[in-house]
């Protein structure tokens, strides 16, 4: 593992004279770790800026400048909300001989053959893990070939990340990294969405309206009931007079 170099000095100056610092082109830090005592130093911006780029939170820096050399990690880093410039630096004091854990990102490698046939999307997941192992031994990233995915739904898991020797993944190995993703394009929405409005338009409607001039159906007649008699003729006066 390639060790980084980072001189550095004492530092007293605390509170509002810390931007007095900065104006100067110097970044506050603090030194902390087992066993030792905190200790407030400054680092030259630029030449951070350039060492915090190639090594990131996992690659060795050896701090000198500031009693003997030691070996720490960027452990933390503090930026402006607004303007990202950088405020504060935490540097970890680290035993060689002894583990430490810490999060390391992971690289994909390899082509995704549903990305490149446009049948679907690549998916991250997971940016990074935590591993453990000695400082020595950290790698500055994790990779994971992706080129095996082949269909969408297919993922790849923590599991199937290539570890070196010396390091131990921490996070569960059932989480999932990357996953392929269904990919519709527009002139997919734009097709489905003729063919639905064909369909719509191809389909009968529920009640057809009556042909102009038909006659609608006769209602049944409802049988009346006559009162008996009703049918018999009404007699004349000659029978009416005989009657009598």
């Amino acid at each position: 593992m390639k060790k980084h170099t980072l001189s550095g000095t004492s530092r007293k100056a605390t509170g509002r004279k810390v931007k007095q610092l900065r104006a100067a082109g110097q970044l506050p830090g603090t030194v902390y770790g087992k066993k030792i005592k905190s200790e407030s130093i400054t680092v030259a911006k630029a030449d951070f800026e350039s060492v915090w780029h190639k090594a990131g939170e996992t690659g060795l820096v050896e701090l000198t400048g500031v009693g003997t050399p030691r070996s720490v990690l960027i452990h933390s880093v503090q930026l402006h909300p607004v303007t990202r410039a950088l405020l504060h630096v935490e540097f970890f004091q680290v035993d060689l001989k002894e583990k430490v854990k810490t999060r390391v990102p992971i690289v994909l490698t390899g082509e995704v053959a549903a990305v490149r046939e446009k049948t679907g999307v690549l998916l991250k997941v997971l940016d990074e893990v935590e591993v453990e192992a000695l400082p020595t031994d950290l790698p500055e990233h994790l990779s994971l070939d992706v080129g095996v995915l082949k269909e969408v739904n297919q993922e790849l898991k923590v599991s199937d990340i290539t570890v070196p020797k010396g390091v131990t993944i921490l996070a569960d190995g059932g989480l999932t990294v990357v996953k392929i993703g269904s990919l519709v394009s527009r002139e997919a929405e734009a097709q489905a969405a003729e063919e639905a409005a064909a369909a719509a338009a191809a389909a009968p409607t529920e009640t057809a309206p009556a042909a102009e001039g038909a006659a609608a159906p006769a209602e049944e007649k409802k049988e009346e009931t006559k009162p008996a008699g009703a049918d018999k003729p009404a007699p004349t006066p000659a029978e009416e007079k005989k009657e009598a």
